[in-house]
C-alpha cells in the first residue's frame, strides 16, 4: 500500500531525543516496566477476589462481577485515545500524570465501603490506566538506539504478557491471607516509585503539544460503541447471550455505533482515533494477528484454570500454579528474541510461536480426567517459548515506518485490539465451553438410562458403598459433568490449535522490511 499524500509531506519530527544509556536507561527501563506490570496486573487480579468482594461488601456474586467490567469498560475506551492525549498534555506529562492518578484511584477502591463506590472508583482507574501502556512502550521505544529497539520491546513485552499469569495467584494469595483491598494498595509504593523516577528521568524529554480540537462526536461514538461492546462481552454468558434483550440491544448499539464512527473518524479533520493506520498493511495484518493470538492465549488463561477447580478438585491456588511456568521460558528467550528481532526477517520468528502454541494446544487437547498435575504443566512450561517469540516481533511489524509521533497512537490502537480480543477470547471460550458441555453431556446419558447395563452396575456398587439411590445418581451425574465439560474443553483447545496455525497464513501477508525498527520511518506498509 503507497504511503499517503499527508504521510509525504509530513515533516520530520523534531522532538526527537538522543537515547538514555547506562544507570540511567536500567532505571528507565525498570519504571516502566513496573508501571505496565502494574496496569497490567490490574486487568486480571480481582476475578479471584470477587466472592471475597461480594461477601464483604454484602451483594452477590454476580453483582461483584462489575469490579472486572467497569475497568476493562473505562480502560477500552481511554486506549484508542491515547494519541490525541499525547497531542493535548506530552508524552511524559500523560504518563505520570496517568501513573500518579491510577495511585489514587487504587488506593481508593481498596477504602471503598460499598459495591457502587468501588465500581466508580474502578471506572476512574480504568479511564487513567488507559494511555500508561501505549505510553510506556513509547517512552521506553525512544530511551533506545533504533537498532536496540527489539530489546526496549522485549523488556516491554515481558511484564504484558506474564502479569496476567500473575495476576490471580497474586490476587488469590493476597485475598486469602492479608485481605481483598491490598490487591488495590499494593499499587500506591509501586506506581510512586515508578511515577518519581519516569519523571525525573524523562520530564526534559517532554514532547512538543499542541491544542488539537476536541472531537466530540467521534469521542462521543468510541464511548458508546466500545461501552457496549464490553458490557455485551462481560455480561453475555450470565444473561443467555442473545436470548436476552439486554445483549441484543447492546450488539446493535455496537455495530451501529462503530460503523458511524469509523465513517466520521475517516473524514473529520482531527480523529480522535486515527484509524487510516489500519491502511497500513504491516499495522494492520500485524494487529490482526497480535489480537486473535492474544485472544486464544487469553482464552486458556481463563478455561484452564476452571476446568481445574470446578471439575479436577483443584484449589485456585493450585490452579494459578499451573499456569506459573510459562514465565520461566519467556524470561529467558525474550531477551534473545529483543536482541536479534531487528536484524533478521521477524516473520519466521512468529510463525515459530504460533507453531508452539499451536502444539501446545494440541497437548492440552489429550487431557483426561485421570492426567496428572506433571503433564498439566508439561504445555505450560512449552509456552513460555511461544510466549517470548510471539508479541516483540509482531509490535515490530506493526510500528515499523512510523515516525516518533505517530508511535504513541499506533501503539494504543493495537493494546486496544488485543485488550478486546482477550474479553472475545474470554467470552467465547467460556461460552463454547458450558455449550458443548451441555451437548456431550446429552449424548453421553442417552447410554446411562435407569435399567441400562452400566448404569445398574454403577447403582449396585454405591448400594454397596452406602450410598442412597439419590446420593448415587447424583453421584453418577457428576461424574458424567466431570466427561463433558472435559470432553469440551478439549474440542476447544483443538480449535485453538487450528486457529494458531490458520494465523501462520496472516502473518506471512506483512512485509516488514530487513532491519526496520519501530519508529523509524521507512515507509514500510
Amino acid at each position: 500500500m503507497a504511503a499517503t499524500a499527508e504521510e509525504r509531506g509530513r515533516p520530520a519530527p523534531s522532538h526527537a531525543h538522543s537515547p538514555l544509556g547506562g544507570t540511567a536507561l536500567v532505571i528507565g527501563t525498570l519504571a516502566l516496566s513496573l508501571a505496565t506490570f502494574m496496569n497490567v496486573l490490574d486487568t486480571s487480579i480481582a476475578n479471584v477476589s470477587i466472592p471475597a468482594i461480594s461477601g464483604d461488601l454484602g451483594v452477590a456474586p454476580n453483582q461483584g462481577t462489575w469490579v472486572i467490567t467497569s475497568f476493562g469498560v473505562a480502560n477500552a475506551i481511554s486506549l484508542p485515545l491515547t494519541g490525541w492525549l499525547t497531542q493535548r498534555f506530552g508524552q511524559v506529562r500523560l504518563f505520570v500524570g496517568s501513573v500518579v492518578m491510577f495511585v489514587l484511584a487504587s488506593f481508593l477502591c481498596g477504602l471503598a465501603p460499598n459495591l457502587e463506590t468501588l465500581i466508580a472508583f474502578r471506572v476512574l482507574q480504568g479511564f487513567v490506566a488507559g494511555p500508561m501502556i501505549p505510553l510506556s512502550q513509547t517512552l521506553l521505544l525512544a530511551s533506545y538506539p533504533p537498532r536496540q529497539s527489539g530489546t526496549a520491546l522485549a523488556f516491554w513485552g515481558m511484564t504484558t504478557l506474564i502479569a496476567p499469569v500473575v495476576g490471580p495467584l497474586a490476587g488469590g494469595w493476597i485475598t486469602d491471607n492479608i485481605g481483598w483491598p491490598w490487591i488495590f494498595f499494593i499499587n500506591v509504593p509501586i506506581g510512586l516509585g515508578a511515577a518519581f523516577a519516569a519523571w525525573t528521568l524523562y520530564h526534559r524529554r517532554e514532547t512538543p503539544t499542541r491544542k488539537v480540537p476536541i472531537d466530540g462526536l467521534g469521542l462521543a461514538l468510541l464511548v458508546l460503541w466500545v461501552g457496549s461492546l464490553q458490557v455485551m462481552l462481560d455480561k453475555g454468558r450470565e444473561l443467555d447471550w442473545f436470548g436476552s434483550n439486554q445483549i441484543v440491544l447492546l450488539a446493535i448499539v455496537a455495530v451501529v455505533g462503530f460503523a458511524f464512527f469509523v465513517a466520521w473518524e475517516l473524514t473529520d479533520a482531527h480523529p480522535v482515533v486515527e484509524v487510516r493506520l489500519f491502511a497500513r498493511r504491516n499495522f494492520l495484518f500485524a494487529t490482526l494477528a497480535i489480537a486473535v493470538a492474544y485472544g486464544l492465549f487469553f482464552g486458556s488463561l481463563v478455561l484452564l484454570p476452571l476446568w481445574l477447580q470446578q471439575w479436577m478438585g483443584y484449589t485456585a491456588t493450585q490452579a494459578g500454579w499451573t499456569l506459573a511456568p510459562v514465565g520461566a521460558l519467556a524470561l529467558i528467550l525474550t531477551p534473545v528474541v529483543g536482541r536479534y528481532v531487528n536484524r533478521v526477517d521477524p516473520r519466521p520468528i512468529v510463525t515459530a510461536s504460533f507453531l508452539i502454541f499451536a502444539f501446545v494446544m494440541y497437548l492440552r487437547s489429550l487431557f483426561t480426567t485421570e492426567t496428572d498435575l506433571a503433564t498439566i504443566m508439561v504445555p505450560t512450561v512449552i509456552q513460555g517459548a511461544a510466549v517470548a517469540c510471539f508479541f516483540i516481533p509482531l509490535m515490530s511489524i506493526a510500528l515499523s515506518g512510523l515516525t516518533p509521533d505517530r508511535i504513541a497512537g499506533a501503539s494504543g490502537l493495537t493494546n486496544f485490539a488485543r485488550i478486546t480480543a482477550g474479553s472475545f477470547g474470554t467470552s467465547i471460550s467460556t461460552t463454547l465451553w458450558d455449550h458443548r458441555a451441555s451437548l456431550h453431556h446429552s449424548q453421553l446419558v442417552e447410554h446411562l438410562t435407569l435399567g441400562s447395563l452400566p448404569t445398574e452396575r454403577f447403582l449396585d456398587l454405591a448400594t454397596r458403598a452406602g450410598l442412597t439411590p439419590e446420593q448415587a445418581l447424583a453421584l453418577l451425574n457428576r461424574g458424567v459433568d466431570t466427561q463433558s465439560f472435559m470432553l469440551a474443553a478439549d474440542e476447544i483447545f483443538r480449535l485453538a490449535a487450528l486457529l494458531f496455525l490458520v494465523l501462520v497464513g496472516v502473518v506471512w501477508l506483512t512485509r516488514p522490511q530487513r532491519g526496520a525498527s519501530a519508529g523509524v520511518d521507512g515507509g514500510a506498509h
